[in-house]
């Protein structure tokens, strides 16, 4: 074992340790400005006990909002998840064939690229005019803003492979479809697969955004329910659960990429 082997799981517990304490003291500061100084009234900025409480009301407990954060979570992963899938499916095929044909990476391309820049919740108001104030409107949204970072990601992937890796599999004797599937797409991967963990989070971040402004249960809505009851710790408690499943999700992907990267002699690790 090398020392840089034996020197990992160190790193690992110090980082781990200074995550911990990072939490502890934003919730020291949390409750010090809420519970000692007072800064803002509860109506305003909630302390951790009332944030606290709409945790226990929502996942476990029984009040007024019994376990309607624990089902709202499932509903927007289960939309999400859904949603992301499709976009995956569609972006990849669509951003391959721009990569490939350039006349399509001239025109569509270069739409995506300026529609890349419009932000989600701008989509809202059309998909609840074209396809109603329901499900369908969501999962639009999700698709859409899933579905242009991963064909872009694919397409810059794909053209990004050296030319010289081109010419080796035609040397070989790979005809088009070979040198597609066998070459060029395992070349891309590393790309591709940030190009992923992109569409993830903006997908996740689209989902939130229609739910919102519709009426389909999910965490989206229970951010309007606790506007509309000026219930500002129901708010907070749904910001924290939007992050962390959001985050969770990120880890997982960023961990499928690292171990990719590796594998390709591009990072080491740590």
């Amino acid at each position: 074992m090398t020392l840089a082997m034996a020197q990992r799981p160190v790193r690992r517990s110090l980082t781990l340790l200074w995550q911990v304490l990072g939490l502890l003291i934003i919730l020291g500061l949390w409750w010090l400005i809420t519970d000692v100084l007072k800064v803002w009234p509860p109506y305003v900025f909630p302390t951790p006990q009332a944030v606290w409480q709409e945790f226990a009301y929502g996942l476990w407990g029984s009040g007024p909002q019994d376990g309607k954060l624990l089902s709202s979570v499932g509903n927007s992963l289960r939309r999400v998840g859904l949603g992301y899938l499709i976009a995956v499916a569609l972006g990849g095929g669509v951003g391959l064939l721009m990569s490939l044909w350039r006349p399509l990476r001239d025109t569509l391309g270069a739409y995506l690229q300026g529609l890349q820049s419009v932000p989600s919740i701008a989509f809202v108001p059309f998909a609840i005019l074209f396809l109603g104030l329901n499900e369908k409107a969501v999962m639009f949204v999700v698709i859409i803003e899933g579905f242009i970072p991963v064909a872009l990601a694919v397409s810059g992937a794909v053209l990004n492979v050296p030319p010289a890796w081109r010419t080796a599999g035609r040397t070989l004797g790979a005809n088009h479809f070979a040198l597609v599937t066998r070459v060029l797409l395992p070349a891309a991967l590393p790309n591709i697969v940030t190009g992923l963990r992109t569409a993830w989070s903006f997908s996740w971040r689209a989902l939130i955004g229609a739910e919102l402004l519709t009426s389909n249960p999910g965490l989206g809505q229970l951010l309007e329910v606790g506007r509309n009851t000026a219930n500002v710790a129901l708010v907070v408690a749904t910001i924290i659960i939007v992050g962390v499943v959001g985050g969770l999700f990120d880890l997982i992907i960023r961990a499928l990429e690292t171990r990719i990267r590796r594998d390709y002699g591009l990072e080491v690790q740590a």
